[in-house]
């Protein structure tokens, strides 16, 4: 009877799961010392070719992607009547708001791709995995008013809450914008001062010029006159000022009177409402007063001005010298 012979332990394999052309190169050499050195000059290589190329592909979609998200949205809320200044206003947020999501597309990217190629090379990617997760975690605890300031800072542009070259009343700073950033706002008040705002801090906004702007002219006349006759005079001169050549386009709508705004101690106090185009109010407001000033002069419309009495009181010496009583003087100064 034969006896049968143990079983001859099987070759190992020389090449690892995946590696393609290793097992190619094997195939077609027998050399296992040759298919290593194939996979590690050919294959490594093509492989992280393959995935720089993957993450390019990868990036321009997602790119494309967003660009075609932001012309729609650009598109859908722009309404029919909006002025050039507004349509270009509304592109350029579409824009900025599209490129800060392309920047964090590529980071992404780029973070996700790297990760793959040193895998690819052998490197043991799960420490660097870990490490970016208690990294991130200690950035989130240590860095919660930076990552408030971005957030913040992101809602401002996507929002369109103000840009560059508005006015805005931000709370502890009034002022125009410079430079506007997902980190900080910078403005500059009046006075020439700049301030330098987080995003995070901002509670509120006030923007003084976004779309149209409004003058607003308050004209004190005095108790006796005439208030329909000052309606109208008011009327007249805001209406000629419309019809300006030197302000079409800086005045958009009809001037309003709206009449009796308050009783004070020494006027009568009327409003004169100018809706204006961005940042034009001021200087509206200004040339506005200068008109009703020399159209008062000449229709004879008093603008009072506070008025008191003022008395002189002489000195008591002068007064025995004299012999006569300690007096004094009232003198009207208006």
């Amino acid at each position: 009877m034969p006896t049968l012979s143990p079983a001859a332990p099987l070759a190992a394999e020389p090449c690892a799961d995946g590696e393609q052309v290793c097992d190619l190169v094997y195939d077609w050499s027998g050399s296992e010392r040759f298919a290593d050195w194939a996979d590690v000059l050919i294959g490594t290589p093509l492989a992280i070719l393959g995935l720089i190329l993957l993450g390019l592909v990868l990036r321009w979609v997602l790119h494309r992607i967003v660009q075609r998200i932001a012309r729609r949205a650009e598109k859908g809320v722009l309404p029919e009547r909006l002025d050039a200044a507004a349509v270009a206003r509304r592109a350029q947020r579409a824009e900025t708001v599209a490129g800060i999501f392309q920047s964090v597309i590529t980071i992404i990217v780029i973070a996700v791709v790297t990760t793959m190629i040193l895998s690819e090379v052998g490197v043991n990617i799960a420490p660097i995995i870990a490490s970016a997760g208690i990294i991130g975690i200690a950035l989130g605890f240590g860095a919660q008013s930076l990552v408030r300031d971005f957030l913040s800072g992101l809602f401002i542009f996507i929002e369109d809450q103000y840009g560059v070259g508005d006015v805005v009343d931000l709370g502890e700073a009034i002022g125009s914008v410079e430079a506007v950033t997902l980190r900080m706002t910078r403005l500059r008040d009046v006075n020439g001062t700049v301030w330098f705002v987080p995003n995070g801090q901002i509670l509120r906004v006030g923007n003084q010029s976004k779309n149209w702007s409004r003058a607003v002219v308050d004209v004190g006349v005095g108790y006796g006159e005439d208030l329909a006759r000052v309606q109208r005079v008011l009327r007249e001169v805001a209406h000629d000022m419309w019809e300006d050549e030197d302000y079409k386009g800086v005045i958009i709508e009809e001037p309003e009177v709206t009449g009796v705004e308050m009783l004070a101690a020494d006027s009568v106090t009327i409003r004169v409402l100018v809706k204006t185009a961005p940042l034009q109010q001021w200087g509206v407001a200004r040339t506005l007063r200068q008109r009703i000033k020399a159209r008062f002069d000449h229709e004879g419309i008093e603008i009072p001005f506070a008025q008191r009495v003022v008395w002189h009181r002489d000195d008591r010496r002068a007064a025995g010298e004299q012999g006569g009583p300690d007096n004094g003087a009232a003198t009207d100064a208006g």
